[in-house]
């Protein structure tokens, strides 16, 4: 009797071991983690550096010393400033405003090649943009085209261009861009000056430029 008794319980032991195997485990499991997924939304600003030149003679004037009208050259020189900026995306789609300010080293001598006594030649030193930008990403390349606002020395008028912008970390990006400028002078007393084109002198010039921006929020 006592075996069969010692039997039932070594068998009752080996019964709640198996069924307590089976049961599940209440440890949870270790937590999967979700890989970021970058995304261009967000703020950001940057400085950029490049060259520009004039592409439009509109500076023009009447000397009576010397008789005859002079029209402005094409000079171009140094460009640089810094922007800021944000983006928003919207699947392969990304749609932006930035605003900048630049300097701009390009001084437009008559076509003569001299200043007669201090007149002819015109500095523009600085100029500034507000724009939209609308583009393409693929992952981290974006291609963009943008256009807006455009104002300096004391005039306003308009800009387009494009570039490519592509962010080589999660937080740094770099961009190659070009502008075409255009901006309506009013009667400005550089001498005798006489604009020629409808009551407003014509100042434009292209820039090409490139930059680096610094982006808060990657993902």
């Amino acid at each position: 009797m006592k075996k069969i008794l010692l039997s039932s319980v070594a068998f009752l032991g080996l019964t709640a071991g198996a069924m307590a195997a089976d049961l599940p485990s209440r440890v949870a499991p270790a937590p999967v983690m979700a890989v970021p997924v970058f995304t261009w939304t967000g703020f950001y600003v940057g400085v950029n550096a490049g060259y520009g030149w004039n592409t439009d003679n509109g500076n023009r004037f009447f000397d009576p010393a010397i008789g005859y009208y002079a029209d402005g050259g094409s000079d171009g020189g140094f460009v640089g400033g810094a922007q800021a900026g944000y983006n928003y995306q919207m699947g392969m789609f990304v749609l932006g405003l930035e605003a900048d300010i630049q300097y701009a080293d390009r001084s437009r001598d008559n076509r003569y090649g001299y200043a007669y006594y201090g007149y002819g030649r015109s500095s523009d030193d600085w100029f500034g943009t507000v724009r939209a930008r609308a583009g393409v990403a693929f992952d981290r390349a974006l291609v963009y085209a943008t256009g807006g606002f455009a104002y300096g020395d004391g005039n306003g008028g308009w800009t387009l261009g494009g570039g490519l912008e592509y962010a080589f970390t999660n937080n740094l990006s770099a961009k190659v861009e070009g502008l075409y400028v255009r901006l309506n002078d009013g009667h400005r007393y550089d001498g005798y000056f006489v604009d020629y084109a409808g009551g407003r002198e014509r100042d434009a010039f292209g820039v090409v430029r490139a930059g680096l921006n610094y982006r808060f929020g990657s993902y």
